[in-house]
């Protein structure tokens, strides 16, 4: 069986370093692995009107800025198809068939969706679309026939959704979707980036985002503001690792290579860790240092997204192709399930002439 991925993001803002560490350079690696023979890359922008129904133009102004980001960081439209989901219609009426494949307490039960609702706020007022929310996702997973779904773990409860829709189907309609496997990062450091204020999820609201088209001068801002351990007040004071949102960032971001050109007195992450711990290390110190790996990790990934900035038509033109390549896909899904569903009336020529001979015969 072909290897098909399919990812993607809401756009409900730029994209931080969370979503490149968590996700986007896993995916620039799978793309140019030459594993896959298909990457699909969705912009979720149907999704995201699930909560922002009354703020739409937050997701459409964000849909370009999105695009933006996966472009300055490696994803290429020749490799992987990034499409906006509420232009492949055929998604929703996936979606529609599969809503008779799950009861409304399956639902109710899924981890992922019960901790959104929390999040949000929504508690009785939850909107239908929100809460049917793993359905649509299993539509978008199986339109494409993906069998590999790069997630969180926070998400994983989302993908074994999909995989009992599509056994589901399986078994009521006869062999037509494929079960996806979940791939999730390998690295603790890629699982869940923190914000700079060590609050455990980057938000535009909180205000703790480091985002991937930041200049330099606000990234060492929000690095020198950065949360470290608050009983380190002294530099002779023994430090924690312990919820310490600088090193967690120097987990994720450093490599050997940049103590000897950034910081020459340790050999590696672990030195600089003993130090800390046992007292004699300044917290700013680190954060320098820290500063110097993100500006060089995100100096290259500015400079692609200022590229790109300069033909914005290019963009659109380049997502309204990819958009009818995904749709094209989808299409040929669909009519699969409606052949197996037995509601491809008008093709169904056997179907036709029974009827006609039935009348004929009465």
């Amino acid at each position: 069986m072909d290897k098909i991925i399919l990812s993607g993001d809401r756009p409900t803002g730029k994209l931080h370093v969370g979503h490149y560490i968590g996700s986007i350079k896993r995916r620039v690696e799978l793309q140019n692995s030459g594993e896959f023979k298909k990457i699909f890359i969705m912009v979720a922008d149907a999704q995201a009107l699930t909560d922002n129904m009354e703020n739409p133009e937050k997701v459409r102004q964000n849909i370009i800025e999105v695009v933006l980001d996966y472009l300055a960081c490696g994803i290429d439209p020749k490799k992987s198809t990034i499409f906006i989901q509420s232009m492949v219609p055929e998604l929703t009426e996936l979606a529609f068939y599969y809503m008779n494949l799950v009861t409304v307490s399956r639902l109710q039960r899924n981890p992922t969706v019960k901790a959104e609702i929390g999040l949000r706020n929504f508690e009785n007022s939850i909107p239908v679309g929100f809460f049917t929310y793993p359905i649509s996702q299993a539509s978008d997973i199986t339109a494409f026939k993906a069998t590999t779904v790069p997630v969180g773990e926070d998400q994983l409860p989302m993908i074994e959704q999909t995989r009992e829709i599509v056994r589901k189907f399986n078994s009521v309609y006869g062999e037509t979707l494929v079960e996806p496997e979940a791939l999730i990062p390998q690295e603790d450091a890629a699982k869940r980036l923190p914000g700079t204020d060590g609050k455990s999820k980057m938000s535009k609201s909180l205000g703790n985002c480091i985002y991937l088209s930041d200049d330099a001068d606000t990234v060492a801002s929000a690095i020198k503001t950065m949360y470290t351990d608050p009983l380190h007040i002294k530099v002779s004071d023994p430090g924690h690792l312990e919820g310490n949102t600088v090193f967690t960032y120097l987990d994720a971001f450093s490599r050997p290579e940049h103590f000897a050109e950034y910081l020459p007195d340790y050999n590696s992450l672990d030195e600089l860790k003993e130090h800390y711990t046992r007292g004699g290390l300044g917290d700013m110190k680190v954060k320098k240092f820290l500063a110097s790996i993100m500006e060089e990790t995100l100096a290259p990934i500015r400079a692609r997204r200022a590229e790109f900035e300069k033909d914005i038509p290019a963009i659109y033109e380049m997502l309204k192709e990819s958009c009818e390549a995904a749709r094209n896909e989808a299409a040929n899904t669909l009519s699969e399930v409606k052949n197996a569903m037995r509601i491809n009336y008008f093709d169904d020529v056997e179907l036709i002439k029974s009827q006609a001979d039935r009348f004929h015969n009465k």
